[in-house]
């Protein structure tokens, strides 16, 4: 099992993000508060044990965890940075923007805030006027539980949201490729143009 907390006996929540490389589509972050007494209830550790980097798990597993994070966790909010966004500000940018938004969202002031990656921002919640402490751990969402289930979050969210897309732009593959740059995508592109959804600050084409 992954580990249940950086800093012992504080309210900590995980970020993640998902979408930061396709060419297409929003970039979904997510922000998650788990009750470290969570670990050890052997109501919990069926999920809890299976929590990791979504990339790791199968789409199956993804959905079956949403749900138990969505009803167990102490906090959790996810929110969508659009590609108009992210074409203005930049990918990297969006990315924490967006995690720091669900921050915002999340009800419960955390303590401590553990980051999936190695970049971050200093984060003070509106109306505060002291930063909240944070951590960034690369490969944060196969080593810590809280960001594993933002990973989680994040990823079926943004699935979701791209299968929706799919259903108005069926030629770009969508339902597939969920906007990331495959050969069928770029040859969708080719044919058939951009569409709004498309990040204009990436490069849109690849040479044949």
């Amino acid at each position: 099992m992954l580990e249940a907390y950086c800093i012992e006996g504080v309210v900590e929540a995980g970020c993640d993000e998902a979408g930061r490389g396709p060419l297409a589509g929003s970039v979904f972050a997510a922000a998650v508060i788990l009750d470290p007494l969570l670990v050890g209830d052997k109501i919990h550790s069926e999920w809890l044990e299976m929590l990791n980097d979504s990339k790791q798990l199968t789409d199956k597993e993804r959905q079956y965890l949403r749900p138990k994070i969505e009803q167990y966790a102490t906090a959790w909010a996810v929110v969508e940075v659009t590609a108009e966004e992210i074409d203005e500000i930049n990918i990297l940018k969006a990315s924490i923007v967006g995690m720091q938004r669900a921050l915002d969202k999340l009800g419960v002031r955390p303590q401590h805030i553990l980051v999936d990656g190695n970049k971050w921002k200093p984060y003070i919640p509106e109306g505060d006027v002291m930063e909240i402490p944070a951590r960034t751990v690369v490969k944060g969402d196969g080593k810590y539980l809280s960001i594993a289930a933002a990973s989680v979050l994040a990823k079926t969210y943004r699935d979701e949201y791209m299968l929706h897309l799919h259903e108005e732009y069926p030629q770009y593959h969508w339902n597939t490729n969920m906007g990331y740059p495959t050969k069928t995508h770029y040859q969708a592109i080719r044919q058939y143009g951009i569409t709004p959804y498309h990040r204009k600050s990436f490069k849109l084409e690849k040479e044949v």
